[in-house]
Order: C-alpha cells, then structure tokens, then sequence
C-alpha cells in the first residue's frame, strides 16, 4: 500500500440509500435535490446511481437480494484498510454485527454494524 491508498482510509467512501422500492425515490431526489437517477442493471432490476454535474453522489437501491438485510436509511460506508479486524473491534467495543461480511465484486468488501450507542454505518474494505 502507498502513501496515496492510505488516504482513503477513515473517509466516507460512498452514501446508499436501501429502501423496498428505489423506482419511485429515485425521482423524489432528483427533483428535491437535483440528482439525475443513472440506472444500474441488478439483472431483472435497476438499482440507480444519483448523478450531479456527471459524477456519482450516492446510490438509491431496492431492498431486495443481497440488500435485504439492510436497514432503510441513507447508509454510510467508512472506508477501513482490514475489514476483518475492524469487525472484530466492534465486537470488542460493545456494538454489533447486522450483517456478514459481503462482497462487493471488484469493488471490495463491506458489512454494516451498529455502534454501542445503536447509531448504524458500513465499514468498508476497497479492493487493492
């Protein structure tokens, strides 16, 4: 790892909102907020990247498949360098697991979790 990949780690990598039907808040951001909703195929569904000015912002996507299990609420992913020891600090410090550990692909790994004062996030892993 380089200095520059060091930088990642510790920051709000990305934000999601998970919800049981992403088609019709999809278009609420993008009046109320401007986003413009950029369809991302999920095989027999479109999860949706929210774009200003051509650049990803966040995600909206259905709680359905791999997403079932995760709360509906804007979700932030924290960017951590070892997954598997951070999990195991927030076992150690009092909070909790809601999900496995998942893949995310290319992309790396993630799992959400809840904090000993019951405040949820992702922490998530970057591929390297």
């Amino acid at each position: 790892m380089n200095d520059k990949d060091e930088n990642i780690y510790g920051k709000i990598g990305w934000i999601d909102l998970t919800i049981p039907n992403a088609e019709n808040v999809k278009d609420f951001y993008a009046e109320v907020v401007g986003w413009k909703p950029e369809p991302v195929s999920m095989g027999d569904y479109n999860d949706y990247n929210m774009t200003a000015n051509g650049e990803p912002k966040a995600g909206v996507c259905h709680k359905t498949g791999p997403n079932q299990d995760i709360p509906s609420q804007w979700m932030i992913y924290i960017n951590v360098p070892d997954l598997d020891k951070s999990v195991a600090a927030v076992e150690q410090k009092g909070g909790k697991l809601l999900t496995e550990i998942k893949s995310m692909g290319a992309y790396g790994r993630t799992c959400y979790i809840e904090d000993p004062a019951g405040a949820v996030c992702a922490l998530f892993e970057p591929a390297q």
